[in-house]
């Protein structure tokens, strides 16, 4: 009797402590599974669903230079090449000091309100420069008559980097960047060009590096003092191409990609 009394005891005891355990709630489950899983990075030269379904456009396949053509078609462009996932200037062959097959290379397509995301690296001592807002005419003879610049500089080793305005994320001849945020030659940056209305925004790797007005008598004042003022069509069209600059060095870039704004 006394056995079978004992016994009931440690069961109910047993019953009791299981009780007390709760069970992982299906927010801890998911928590879990989600430490578990590390998050994969999209893939070099694509959008993701959220992309796609936000606008964006791709510019840049990774494969072909579909979407681009040498300005004004001055050249077949063979000097641009699509090499490991990047569209790079290879500027290995020249003549009369321009590139043989080279030459500003811009977008099909003409943009006016628009989110521009674009990765870069340039080689040592290293110059190019993304333009927006350039015009194809018979009267403009090259695109940075008409189109501002982001500059793409080795700041470390270019003769350019000890100009003011003239460092890698300036406004080309027009405003400083700051902070300074490029990598060095060889390493990819991270750039972004946001021009909405007339507010014109740049960052690079992370960081808002300059922001303006465009069309207003500021801006008008800058052009007046710097080295495009001989053009009287610099910086002056609400809408235009994207170009990526031959400057004569090689210069790599991937995952260009655009959305237009309203």
């Amino acid at each position: 009797m006394r056995s079978l009394l004992a016994a009931t005891i440690l069961a109910s005891a047993f019953t009791a402590c299981q009780s007390n355990q709760q069970p992982a709630s299906t927010e801890d489950t998911k928590k879990d599974s989600m430490a578990a899983t590390p998050t994969t990075p999209p893939e070099n030269n694509s959008l993701t669903a959220n992309e796609q379904s936000e606008g964006w456009q791709l510019l840049f396949d990774g494969a072909t230079k579909k979407n681009w053509h040498v300005f004004k078609n001055l050249s077949d462009g063979s000097a641009w090449k699509v090499v490991d996932g990047t569209l790079h200037l290879d500027p290995a062959e020249k003549k009369d000091g321009k590139t043989v097959g080279g030459g500003d290379i811009v977008s099909d397509e003409e943009y006016d309100n628009f989110h521009l995301k674009v990765e870069w690296k340039v080689d040592s001592a290293g110059n190019s420069g993304i333009m927006f807002y350039v015009k194809e005419d018979p009267k403009i003879e090259k695109p940075y008559h008409t189109g501002p610049e982001m500059q793409v500089l080795d700041n470390a080793a270019h003769p350019d980097s000890k100009i003011i305005k003239h460092r890698a994320g300036d406004l080309y001849d027009l405003i400083t960047s700051a902070p300074e945020t490029v990598k060095p030659a060889g390493q990819w940056n991270e750039a972004e060009i946001i021009a909405k209305d007339s507010t014109l925004e740049f960052y690079l790797n992370g960081s808002k590096v300059v922001s303006t007005k465009m069309w207003d008598d500021n801006w008008r004042k800058m052009i007046a003092g710097s080295k495009f003022s001989k053009w009287s069509t610099f910086g002056t069209f609400q809408s235009g191409r994207i170009c990526l600059q031959d400057h004569g060095d090689p210069v790599w870039y991937r995952n260009v990609k655009i959305k237009r704004l309203k």
